[in-house]
């Protein structure tokens, strides 16, 4: 996917923190053999919430991505910081219609009017969207209920297609920053094993840390992503085979 930089770094650093040295070195490898090295004992299961001014969330068993949020194009899965996100096909024909909008016109406003600055009609940048929601602005409260939502959506959908998780790991400016997105997303899911830990959650930003309750089946982290290590790390593997 679009963020397929930072869910590899997550797959490796998440399975190096739970211990899963094997699956660490699958996912590091992945770019060179997709058929790397298969792993010993249970399935690694992690969903990796990106969660910035574009957010993906990833589906991963023994560090390889099973799915991801988004499409052909950044438009698809989670409603974005002006993009779109998913959206039902015959709205946009029922707007042209009813608005007079060009596919140009159309077009523009999905990539760059859209998504949480749209919905909130406040900001594009999630802490001002916030702000406006704790002064009782009604939209700005609808765009975070939405991003909330949609991510509840896809992490529900890679826990059934895994059968599972063992961990659930926020990344990127948002999913390490926001501690009350994270606390909404993660709300009344004990029953799929993630129960969240009110004063650790509260007191991390960004920086390495579990924030479930020790009793928690379900890990629930926090791990700043390095997309620039992951590019590196690549271009080094190029240079190396030539």
């Amino acid at each position: 996917g679009f963020h397929g930089a930072s869910h590899k770094f997550i797959a490796e650093r998440s399975a190096e923190l739970l211990g899963r040295d094997d699956v660490a070195e699958r996912a590091r490898n992945l770019y060179v053999n997709a058929g790397a090295s298969p792993v010993d004992g249970p399935d690694l299961r992690i969903v990796s919430c990106h969660m910035g001014g574009s957010s993906s969330i990833t589906g991963i068993r023994n560090g390889v991505a099973i799915d991801t949020s988004m499409g052909m194009s950044p438009q698809s899965g989670l409603p974005q910081n002006n993009r779109v996100g998913d959206l039902d096909s015959h709205a946009l024909p029922f707007v042209m219609r009813k608005t007079g909008l060009t596919a140009d016109e159309a077009q523009e406003i999905m990539c760059k009017q859209s998504g949480l600055q749209g919905v909130s009609g406040v900001s594009n940048d999630l802490r001002d969207i916030a702000e406006a929601a704790e002064q009782g602005n009604e939209r700005a409260q609808l765009a975070l209920d939405l991003f909330v939502h949609q991510a509840r959506h896809w992490i529900g959908a890679f826990h059934f297609d895994l059968n599972g998780i063992d961990a659930l790991v926020f990344t990127a400016g948002i999913g390490e920053n926001r501690s009350p997105l994270r606390a909404d997303i993660c709300a009344n899911l004990e029953n799929l094993g993630i129960k969240i830990d009110v004063e650790k959650n509260n007191n991390t930003r960004a920086e390495e840390a579990v924030i479930s309750t020790d009793d928690s089946p379900v890990k629930v982290m926090i791990i700043p992503t390095n997309e620039e290590l992951v590019v590196g790390r690549e271009v080094k593997r190029f240079l190396d085979n030539r």
